[in-house]
């Protein structure tokens, strides 16, 4: 008596060809590792962090370069504050508009604005010209 059942699959947890269960043998497809999986992210972070670091270093120097320009020594109470308001206004200026800019255009895509893609109308209505132009029906392709 075979085990398969009448369409031909095994029913859970039973042996195959090899004498291992199905269970044992896994997915058909093998998940990435961690840092395959989110290299993206990774890289993204990497480059922001980089970015973050280096804004902090050129604008510690040209901070220390004013402050010595003007006979005054360099505080990191007084630079801590730049730092910062320096970073928000990028962060508004870029990464804000930005994200507006992935959302709206996902918002309006999901909303079916004229802009983000045509109508299902239009695009049948083009086929059926197509093939009309072809001398083929339409209604029956």
């Amino acid at each position: 008596m075979s085990d398969t059942t009448t369409s031909g699959a095994r029913p859970a947890g039973t042996t195959s060809r090899g004498g291992r269960s199905r269970r044992e043998q896994g997915p058909p497809f093998r998940r990435p590792r961690w840092p395959r999986a989110y290299a993206f992210a990774l890289v993204t972070g990497a480059l922001f962090l980089l970015s973050w670091i280096a804004q902090f270093v050129f604008q510690a120097a040209a901070a220390g370069n004013e402050a010595s320009q003007h006979g005054q020594t360099f505080a990191w109470a007084d630079f801590l504050p730049q730092f910062l308001a320096a970073s928000f206004e990028n962060w508004q200026s870029e990464f804000l508009q930005l994200i507006w800019q992935a959302a709206g255009l996902a918002l309006f895509y999901h909303w079916g604005s004229s802009q983000s893609r045509e109508s299902d109308e239009r695009v049948e209505a083009k086929l059926d010209a197509l093939l009309r132009e072809r001398d083929l029906d339409p209604e029956n392709p």
